[in-house]
């Protein structure tokens, strides 16, 4: 590997980073289907979907030229004024798909989930009936602006912010895996605490349907998630669904909340809505809570915006990417099986325990010495074999996962498996 790809460039601030006691970043010149190519070095399997959010392959021809066409045509229109053809296709798309009839464009994940929060509460605070009970879950991450961090699990990422962030009611996960015979009695806890949590008005509920991405990869069960709405529901508060990792079919249906049987009154989405090309929020809102925001009072207007609110480029990207999930449901749809039959035969290390698999998301545990959790330092170990065999992985702590894009062909995971197994055998 070349010198220039080891050092520190003087002017960049890398994200989650400790610079005294982490290596320098690689230097990444261009990227193909599931591959990064680095600067003199070889091609590196992007097994994570370069922060989950590559979801058709680097530089997909397809949402590219999508892309290039839109930028002959408009690039950017303040959209308090003006609308343009490529919001309204896909606004319409994703009310068609997700249930919900009103989009409201952001930047990313955490403004996505920070517009879902700000909904909810003037909603009711427009209807005359201000609640202001939020209720989420141990081990969540809605991102990193201050309401998504309040919503989230109170880490070392947030402490230094602690008595800035807003109070809310956290219950527990009940996460499962492959093997786990204490399932039923951890979700009868949970919602027990969650019936008693609802005595209180509350305004709302937030989760990440199906599987919890930063919290490690936890994943719950579908009837456990109807249980939940169930109560919601009887207790008149609203139910968000945070699918910024979770949605476009990253866990076996083009949504999460649609395999889980539920149906939210608002969805937060990023990462994979444009493919991984561009940065875009959207939050997806019902007929009944935009109707409460119409009115002649100025109070009633939700006063929330971005500069690049509804970008075409992004939604020109975000449609494409619409196109080919479309196109190929069979991708996403069938992953979770070529995971499982690396997954059976991983199961028999003895480092590894605690296995689970929602769509294209593969996860375990490390067993391992050190706490559990972000800073176990032991994925370090799995990180870096993987990269000398030409996979990149990013585990969370002693937590090791996959969640590759679409486009990984069977030798690729198969790549993937084997260099998680060498990486293993070096713990």
């Amino acid at each position: 590997m070349s010198n220039k790809s080891q050092q520190w460039n003087p002017h960049l601030w890398p994200p989650f980073t400790q610079v005294s006691t982490s290596t320098p970043p690689q230097r990444v010149i261009s990227g193909d289907g599931a591959l990064l190519l680095r600067d003199g070095a070889p091609p590196l399997i992007d097994a994570i979907s370069s922060w989950w959010v590559t979801l058709h392959g680097h530089t997909h021809p397809y949402i590219s030229s999508a892309i290039s066409k839109q930028t002959e045509e408009l690039e950017q229109v303040i959209f308090a004024d003006f609308t343009h053809p490529q919001a309204e296709k896909l606004a319409a798309r994703l009310s068609h798909v997700t249930g919900l009839e009103r989009l409201f464009f952001s930047d990313n994940g955490s403004t996505a989930v920070e517009v879902a929060l700000k909904i909810a509460c003037q909603w009711w605070k427009n209807r005359c009936e201000p609640r202001h009970q939020l209720i989420a879950f141990q081990g969540a991450y809605h991102g990193d602006t201050f309401g998504a961090m309040a919503l989230g699990e109170r880490t070392l990422f947030n402490a230094p912010f602690e008595d800035m962030l807003f109070p809310v009611r956290r219950l527990p996960w009940p996460d499962t895996w492959w093997g786990d015979d204490n399932l039923e009695k951890k979700e009868k806890v949970v919602l027990s605490e969650l019936e008693q949590s609802l005595e209180t008005p509350t305004a709302a509920v937030i989760l990440e349907p199906l599987v919890q991405g930063a919290g490690g990869m936890s994943m719950v069960r579908p009837e456990f998630l109807q249980k939940v709405e169930k109560r919601i529901q009887e207790a008149g508060a609203l139910l968000i669904a945070d699918e910024v990792l979770t949605g476009f079919g990253r866990c076996g249906s083009l949504f999460a909340f649609q395999r889980a049987g539920i149906k939210p009154n608002l969805i937060a989405l990023s990462k994979g809505l444009t493919g991984g090309f561009l940065p875009m929020g959207v939050t997806m809102a019902s007929e009944e809570i935009f109707s409460a925001f119409i009115g002649e009072a100025p109070h009633l207007t939700l006063w929330h915006g971005h500069s690049f609110t509804g970008n075409p480029l992004g939604c020109a990207a975000a449609n494409a990417s619409l196109d080919l999930l479309e196109a190929n449901p069979e991708q996403y749809q069938k992953f979770e099986s070529r995971h499982i039959a690396h997954l059976h035969i991983i199961a028999k290390h003895p480092r590894v325990k605690r296995i689970r698999v929602t769509g294209t998301i593969a996860a375990f545990d490390l067993d391992v010495e050190g706490p559990s959790g972000y800073l176990n330092t032991a994925g370090k170990t799995i990180k870096a074999i993987a990269m000398q065999n030409g996979v990149f992985l990013r585990p969370l702590g002693n937590v090791v996962y996959l969640l590759p894009p679409l486009c990984l062909n069977n030798s690729q995971l198969e790549q993937c498996y084997s260099a998680i197994e060498k990486g293993l055998d070096m713990l």
